[in-house]
């Protein structure tokens, strides 16, 4: 039975979805704020997501970009604004379909068909970590030599592309693409000041003592490498802006700079 997680903070629509999607032969998860959303979708994969904008806790935007570090499942959002601006900046982060409110039960049900059709099965991300780091994508928070660190997103995203191509360097162009969606390059600065933020908030965890994982590849780019991999002199080269030599492969759609994942 395919699964639906339906993230809705009115207990009567929730309700209604709930009997509309099980009479048509879904399995339906809810969730009543963003939080939960986000933990329920962890834990029970469901093969598409119906998101209401205004949630509380965690609003549906925030919900919304989270599941893209997590998953590659189809979304319907729904809300009351109706406006276009909201219509484009949903499809833009990441929602496959965008439904105002009010709606009538037929066109929620053809729209979800349409979405699961389209769609393939759900992608979800391999458990991300390397030793003495793990990343706890629900949190968005990492766990750094047995101390959680709490990141922005884009330091998560940032962190979350190099171990998952631990020890092959990234460059800094596919950094841009993939964390800031920047494949043109302009701002490379940023790429340089984030990795200062993450790797101060490693140390200020773990401690001076642990070898700073995040190697700086001079004229290059970065590259992630396990504490006991690590050289001293990873912190303190800075990488060049642009430099193509040893990337890891052309960009994937999970932002990996190689073939794995």
């Amino acid at each position: 039975m395919t699964r639906v997680l339906v993230v809705e903070d009115d207990p009567d629509l929730a309700l209604a979805l709930r009997v509309l999607l099980t009479r048509s032969g879904y399995e339906v998860v809810h969730a009543g704020d963003g939080r939960e959303g986000l933990r329920r979708l962890f834990a029970d994969r469901p093969a598409l997501m119906v998101l209401d904008i205004n949630l509380p806790r965690l609003d549906g935007w925030q919900v919304l970009e989270r599941t893209r570090d997590m998953a590659d499942l189809p979304v319907l959002l729904l809300t009351a604004r109706g406006a276009e601006s909201d219509r484009v900046r949903g499809l833009r982060a990441g929602a496959d379909d965008y439904l105002p409110k009010p709606f009538g039960n037929e066109e929620f049900l053809a729209r979800v068909e349409a979405l699961l059709r389209r769609a393939g099965p759900a992608q979800w991300a391999v458990a991300d970590g390397a030793p003495g780091l793990h990343l706890v994508p629900e949190r968005r928070s990492a766990l750094w030599q047995g101390h959680e660190v709490r990141l922005s997103g884009i330091e998560y995203r940032l962190l979350q592309t190099l171990v998952r191509n631990r020890g092959r360097v990234v460059t800094t162009e596919q950094l841009l693409a993939r964390v800031w969606g920047d494949p043109e390059g302009v701002g490379a600065e940023r790429v340089k000041f984030a990795v200062l933020r993450v790797r101060r908030k490693l140390r200020q965890a773990a401690g001076d003592e642990v070898a700073d994982p995040l190697e700086s590849v001079r004229g290059m780019g970065y590259r992630y490498r396990a504490p006991e991999e690590a050289g001293p002199a990873g912190r303190e080269e800075e990488a060049g802006p642009t430099g193509r030599g040893g990337e890891a492969g052309p960009t994937g759609r999970d932002g990996e700079a190689g073939p794995t994942g």
